[in-house]
């Protein structure tokens, strides 16, 4: 039996140009819609699927710790108290169709990014929701086709409706492979501790007893302290059907619990290599190709490079072509593989503050060695996150044919009933201020040059990029 958590609506950053294709979605990009919450809790665009991950529950689900309460002037006594009082009022809630619709019409509200030609003004949007709840909905097929129309009325080829049978198919975006989703969120002392602000709902973590809403403490007995989201999510990960043990603090108030989960990985690597022997054998290169930013692209990425690198690769062509994107967070932190500590991956722009912002590797580069990135017009989206981040940072040269051109962020809600919406919720400019959406980037070379020319226009991009 599916188990439906009050209030809760999921989201996941997605950068592909078209519906995910039936196989994964990450379990955990699950995101709750409340107003005050997300103002509360949405914080840097650092969520753990490379989809930035918005999710958040207003309610503790777990009972609370008699040690923590100690008495009534305690402020956080008088939080849990408060937030019990406020459970047992509105006790389970009914969904209803006319729900269903506001919840997607809100989730647009709140997030929704007009791409500049489009006919959505927050005054028109209002006048829909007065429009369309003015009469009772009498089925649920009826609530999902007008949220299908109220979504095709904002022009956006991009935010669509996603049926429950099609929301479910998007677990390959699970980068933890337990079911959850992570998000930092300052503490109060001024710290960041890590909550799992979104879980697939009979998923691996959430059968096993994880909760919308716990801190995550440690895992495998490793403390997480100071860990980011991203850093912790990889520590989840592992082969399919394996156990983890992770530490959670239930809600605000509750009890310290250790928890055993199965790992469940839906997602399949998209990471292919092979080493290549040119100038007659004098030079090895290393050829990756990565078919789609998935949970397992980085991890699958990193592996790939290091054995290739071990193998003698000199240099590395990494292949973009007619990859369409995926996760967001998976395309930022590959870039980040291959650029120096303080370059600026990308610069995101939305309505929300939290899609506000530049992006830097924080990091020493995995590899150094010359890069070919291959690109084609079907390069879209997360790619060309990547594609333009090697290149205006002076680390590799394109070849091939100018991109696809989709500059947009979508975030993937799950709504109360398992159906889910695709909203187009911010964009991104290269780090050379250039904004890739319905430009696309246009290419170094159209055939591979030969690697001395490789090292001389990389050199000559440095020297350029100093003066």
């Amino acid at each position: 039996m599916r188990i439906l958590l009050c209030n809760s609506s999921s989201s996941l950053l997605l950068s592909s140009p078209s519906p995910p294709t039936p196989t994964k979605k990450s379990p955990i990009l699950l995101t709750t819609n409340n107003n005050w919450v997300r103002k509360a809790l949405l914080g840097a665009f650092n969520g753990a699927l490379s989809l930035n991950i918005l999710l958040s529950s207003p309610f503790s689900l777990a009972a609370e710790s008699p040690l923590q309460l100690q008495s009534p002037s305690n402020p956080l006594t008088e939080q849990c108290l408060q937030e019990e009082k406020l459970e047992e009022i509105t006790g389970p809630q009914t969904v209803t169709n006319e729900g269903i619709v506001e919840e997607a019409w809100q989730i647009v509200n709140d997030s929704f990014l007009n791409a500049g030609r489009h006919r959505w003004t927050p005054e028109s949007w209002q006048q829909k929701r007065e429009d369309i709840l003015s009469t009772s909905i009498q089925s649920r097929s009826k609530a999902h086709d007008i949220i299908r129309r109220m979504l095709a009325s904002l022009g956006d080829p991009y935010t669509r409706f996603l049926s429950p049978a099609e929301f479910s198919k998007m677990a390959r975006y699970d980068i933890t492979g337990i079911g959850i989703n992570l998000r930092e969120v300052p503490d109060e002392s001024g710290g960041v501790k890590l909550k799992v602000l979104g879980l697939l709902l009979d998923g691996p973590a959430h059968t096993a007893g994880v909760r919308q809403g716990d801190e995550v403490l440690a895992v495998n007995g490793e403390d997480i302290s100071g860990k980011s989201a991203f850093e912790v999510s990889s520590l989840l990960q592992g082969p399919n059907e394996t156990f983890v043990t992770i530490k959670v603090k239930h809600g605000n108030c509750g009890p310290i619990e250790s928890i055993e989960v199965q790992r469940q990985l839906i997602a399949r690597t998209p990471v292919f290599y092979r080493m290549e022997q040119v100038d007659k054998g004098a030079t090895s290169v290393g050829y990756i190709r990565l078919k789609e930013f998935n949970a397992l692209a980085r991890k699958d990425l990193v592996i790939a490079m290091q054995r290739l690198q071990d193998m003698g690769a000199s240099y590395f062509v990494l292949d973009l072509r007619d990859n369409l994107g995926g996760l967001v967070q998976a395309g930022i932190e590959i870039s980040k593989l291959f650029l120096n500590e303080g370059n600026t991956v990308i610069y995101t722009v939305g309505r929300d503050p939290q899609y506000q912002n530049t992006i830097v590797a924080d990091t020493q580069p995995l590899v150094t060695s010359p890069v070919i990135v291959l690109v084609n017009k079907k390069t879209a989206s997360a790619s060309e996150i990547v594609a333009s981040a090697l290149h205006d940072n002076c680390k590799a040269v394109l070849v091939g044919e100018r991109t696809f051109g989709k500059g947009l962020i979508q975030s993937v809600f799950e709504l109360r009933d398992g159906s889910g919406v695709v909203v187009t919720v911010g964009k991104y400019v290269t780090p050379k201020h250039m904004d890739i959406n319905g430009n696309g980037i246009e290419p170094d070379y159209e055939n591979i040059p030969a690697w001395a020319d490789v090292t001389r226009h990389l050199s000559q991009c440095n020297m350029n990029k100093k003066r």
